[in-house]
């Protein structure tokens, strides 16, 4: 055979193979569902009720993965509402924050959710580790937070230095001037209810806290705020006089230097703290950068950069940086029945909106 002819017959053999070779390569990427099946995806989208510090801790991880992150801030609320509504067609990835207990196992959330342990929830203090197989602590929010305008409050002619209790919220002077959120749609607002129960009886959650609670309605004439943020932004600016918050934020003024302008006050009855919670949506668009954003946000990277804000980790070996932070050898610290709470949640919500609607 001439050269030529063997070189036409080798080069088209050499096709053959090739094309052989491709159509073998595409016949398994469609039925192998390896590797070279997924995409990938550089975005994730994320509900959260969080202050702007936590969500800027979500904001270095996208950073450092180059991942492009939403956050859509909503009430803890709004976020489950929106959730279930796209439950059949997810638009976001993640819940960030407002996965309490109580949430974490009302039966009309589980199902929202995707069952994932983070890498590393073994090394979590065994009370702070995912109890559900949904819900992942990543950090410990202090439900009892009174905020002080200590202007405002010393118009009233009183003592700044005299406010360290729940049961100076009862005083006539505050009368109208008090900022409280709605426990039926809000966590940081269902906390402090929580925590009031838990403190200002004879027994943990008996009828006498139920009758203070009651007295403490009759102080709020009428004001209970939707939006968390709106309490303690509203109390710094003196449209309120005292602010019922939550720790994370109410910090986050003093580290910014309203030092001069507010107090930041833990009731000498008692204070809790409670490990705040992540999850997964259910089928997220983008499942494997949100398993690794849960994964981050324990890690000792993540967990830094948690103790940067004013929210304290729950790796309680990692300290925060921030020295506006009380210790908590400087406060009553008292500890939560969390399971009863949550079994009892929404009968005492739906309490508290019968009073608070009589007393108006």
């Amino acid at each position: 055979m001439p050269q030529e002819a063997k070189m036409k017959k080798f080069l088209s053999l050499l096709l053959i193979v090739l094309l052989a070779c491709t159509l073998a390569a595409c016949g398994g990427k469609e039925e192998g569902g390896g590797e070279e099946e997924s995409t990938g995806s550089d975005s994730l989208v994320i509900y959260s009720p969080n202050s702007d510090p936590l969500i800027a801790v979500a904001e270095t991880f996208g950073e450092k993965y180059g991942i492009n992150v939403e956050v859509v801030s909503a009430g803890t609320g709004e976020c489950l509402e929106r959730i279930s509504a796209e439950k059949d067609n997810p638009k976001g990835d993640i819940m960030y924050g407002g996965m309490n207990y109580a949430n974490s196992f009302n039966p009309d959330y589980v199902p929202l959710f995707e069952e994932y342990v983070a890498a590393g929830d073994e090394n979590l203090p065994e009370a702070y580790r995912n109890f559900n197989g949904i819900t992942t602590h990543y950090c410990l929010d202090g439900s009892a937070a009174l905020l002080v305008n200590i202007k405002e409050y010393e118009k009233l002619g009183l003592n700044i230095d005299d406010f360290d209790s729940y049961a100076d919220l009862l005083q006539p002077e505050l009368n109208g001037k008090i900022a409280m959120g709605d426990p039926a749609n809000s966590s940081s607002a269902w906390a402090e209810l929580t925590n009031m129960l838990l403190v200002m009886g004879d027994e943990p959650y008996d009828e006498k806290a139920w009758e203070w609670v009651g007295e403490f309605i009759k102080n709020l004439n009428g004001v209970q705020l939707s939006s968390s943020s709106a309490i303690y932004k509203g109390t710094y600016e003196g449209e309120y006089v005292v602010g019922v918050s939550y720790e994370d934020p109410c910090v986050g003024l003093l580290v910014d230097g309203g030092g001069d302008k507010v107090r930041l006050v833990y009731p000498s009855e008692g204070a809790v703290w409670l490990p705040a919670g992540v999850a997964i949506i259910k089928n997220a668009p983008n499942m494997e950068n949100a398993k690794k954003f849960v994964d981050w946000l324990i890690s000792d990277e993540g967990q830094a950069e948690v103790a940067k804000t004013t929210a304290r980790p729950v790796n309680p070996a990692i300290s925060n940086t921030a020295k506006e932070m009380t210790p908590f050898s400087e406060i009553n610290v008292v500890y939560e029945d969390m399971s009863l709470c949550g079994t009892n949640k929404k009968a005492w919500q739906a309490r508290w909106t019968e009073m608070f609607t009589a007393a108006q």
